[in-house]
């Protein structure tokens, strides 16, 4: 039986006790360092609190160790690998190859980034060969080029299924390096494609005006777990280390429930990678929450609408038009009969000059919104809701619990009771005490009154009562006694580690090899990166961008086209030609590049 892990992002430790409350089987999160989210850093301790009550559930904890790491940040990063060991993590997640050295003597499996750009079986071979357990791939791909690799390595495969979509290929987008001084392989991305950009053609002449050109909307696969876990995929990945705690909520729960639905429908085939359920708390919405709009990119193979061009940042949900703008604020004309409105609400529409403009909802009485002065405001314009104050409330107050299920058998002999329990994950305990008490007058009561209170929850164990025999005499057992013996064994049981499921390990095949030379984008940083691809058969290693800047360097590849997007490919208007167009923001220009035999976008200086 194959288990399905739902992978949550954390920020914090406590950001990843609620994903775990909520449903995650394994959550991931970065130390203090090398965690390329350089705002969402972690001290170990807190990482060891957040294993801590993962285990609890056997759910999972990754460490993220997923930057380039620069030669003189070779020791650096050994020291903090062994701390995340001794802390309690897993699992590494590992762009720069350099770590799985570094990482040697410990009990961390490696899986391999997303930012290590795995988007062909020959590249999913060769980076199962160093020694990982779990190949985590490109958001670009097909349900069937996730098969062609599922067919070609042993490894795990991991894959994003919820989130903010990067518009190149993981790991070889060097636009912010180049535009800024800050490396996405360093963790300082400053996030180039969601600026605003011009449209040039070749002449000069401005297609387009001051929009995000190079914004994607967000992932939604909600409802293609079914067909990606048919692919082969067996973690389902939702993005947002910089998310708040109502995001990663709302989404893991969403996600959980879905996975748990999927399980549901085929119990011989798939279980969960983790124990416990979730009980009670919210009812998950997707559309309350951030989103630039939602896409399944290439998933079925075929181009769509991929662009947030208009709306970079959370829009939200779609509520209606702007039907009157009034001295106190402004009336709406809701696009649906059930539409309220809450004091509270954060509410954007976009402007005329791209911009999107956010603000408060004051106090609202039906679709009338009292609220300060809003520029740009005018009546007909779309508006959206990105902040529910309602849903935000009932997000914070209904927070559901996970619970770990036990079967409890009891035996009665010669006024020794016993009750033996077996949790969810196979550990057992026996607790046995004296049951000195005069006879009970109804013995077939007294045994339904022992199934009574032992069925009931104590600490994270709901308990249910398969057996109960008694030989002879039945004592009248009060609730105290037998509330006595459910407390013990709940307490019993979180002595024994919880069995966890074990995870893939790694393992090195140094007869798959490289041929040829290897250019920047191999990220090669520092002397281990060389002397492995060397080893492997590389004919030379050029340095990382970050290391050379080479002028000629291609900025990013995707599989985004803006031809397509704007309907200037020439696949849709004949008599179009694929001619480079360029991009211009704040005096940089930029010059894209359209490779139509394997419909991918290149972006270069001019």
């Amino acid at each position: 039986m194959q288990p399905l892990e739902l992978l949550a992002p954390a920020r914090t430790a406590d950001i990843g006790i609620a994903a775990i409350d909520c449903g995650a089987d394994a959550v991931y999160i970065a130390g203090p360092a090398f965690g390329a989210r350089q705002a969402a850093g972690n001290s170990v301790e807190d990482i060891a609190r957040l294993c801590e009550y993962a285990h609890r559930f056997g759910a999972r904890i990754y460490a993220t160790v997923n930057t380039l790491i620069y030669e003189e940040e070779l020791e650096e990063a050994r020291q903090l690998i062994l701390a995340l060991d001794k802390a309690g993590a897993d699992a590494l997640i590992v762009q720069d190859p350099a770590v799985l050295q570094l990482a040697e003597g410990t009990s961390l499996v490696m899986h391999a980034s997303t930012q290590c750009a795995i988007r062909t079986p020959e590249k999913a071979r060769f980076t199962e060969s160093l020694g990982y357990g779990r190949l985590v791939l490109e958001r670009e791909l097909s349900l069937e080029q996730i098969k062609s690799i599922r067919s070609a390595v042993e490894a795990e495969l991991e894959f994003f299924v919820h989130g903010a979509l990067c518009v190149c290929y993981s790991g070889q987008c060097y636009l912010s390096e180049y535009l800024t001084g800050r490396s996405a392989n360093r963790g300082e991305c400053a996030q180039a494609c969601r600026s605003l950009y011009d449209l040039e053609d070749a002449s000069g002449k401005v297609l387009v005006r001051n929009k995000a050109l190079l914004s994607l909307k967000d992932y939604n696969l909600l409802h293609r777990l079914q067909d990606l876990a048919d692919a082969g995929v067996v973690s389902f990945k939702i993005e947002g280390r910089l998310k708040s705690e109502s995001y990663v909520r709302n989404v893991v729960k969403a996600y959980s429930e879905a996975l748990d639905a999927l399980v549901a429908r085929f119990p011989d085939r798939y279980r969960r990678a983790s124990f416990g359920a979730v009980r009670g708390g919210f009812v998950p919405d997707l559309a309350k929450t951030f989103n630039r709009g939602y896409t399944e990119l290439f998933l079925d193979g075929r181009r769509g609408r991929w662009s947030s061009m208009d709306a970079p940042k959370s829009m939200g949900e779609y509520i209606g038009t702007v039907k009157r703008v009034t001295r106190e604020g402004l009336v709406v004309e809701a696009a649906r009969a059930e539409l309220r409105l809450s004091n509270g609400d954060g509410l954007a529409f976009v402007a005329p000059n791209g911009a999107i403009t956010g603000f408060r909802a004051d106090v609202c009485e039906g679709l009338t919104v009292r609220c300060k002065r809003v520029e740009g405001l005018r009546e007909g314009m779309p508006l959206y809701r990105n902040i529910s104050a309602a849903f935000e409330k009932e997000l914070s107050a209904a927070r559901p619990e996970r619970v770990l299920q036990a079967d409890v058998r009891f035996r009665l002999k010669d006024g020794q009771a016993e009750a033996v329990a077996t949790s969810e994950d196979g550990r057992t305990v026996t607790v046995k005490a004296r049951a000195d008490f005069d006879a009970a007058r109804d013995r077939e009561k007294m045994l339904e009154t022992v199934k009574v209170q032992l069925r009931k929850r104590s600490g994270r164990y709901a308990f249910a009562v398969s057996d109960t025999k008694a030989e002879g005499a039945v004592p009248f057992m009060p609730a105290s006694f037998l509330n006595g013996l459910r407390r013990t064994l709940a307490e019993e049981l979180d002595r024994l580690p919880v069995k966890a499921l074990p995870l893939r390990q790694g393992a090195v095949d140094p007869e798959v090899r490289l041929r040829g030379a290897l250019s920047y984008k191999a990220n090669a940083a520092n002397s281990l990166d060389h002397a492995l691809y060397e080893r492997r058969g590389a004919t030379a290693v050029e340095e990382a961008y970050e290391l050379t800047h080479r002028p000629d360097a291609e900025l990013m590849r995707s599989k985004y086209c803006l031809r397509h997007e704007l309907g200037l490919c020439p696949k849709q208007k004949k008599g179009t030609k694929a001619e480079p167009l360029y991009l211009l923001n704040g005096g940089r220009r930029l010059r894209l590049d359209f490779h139509c035999a394997v419909c991918e976008m290149t972006v270069t200086t001019a």
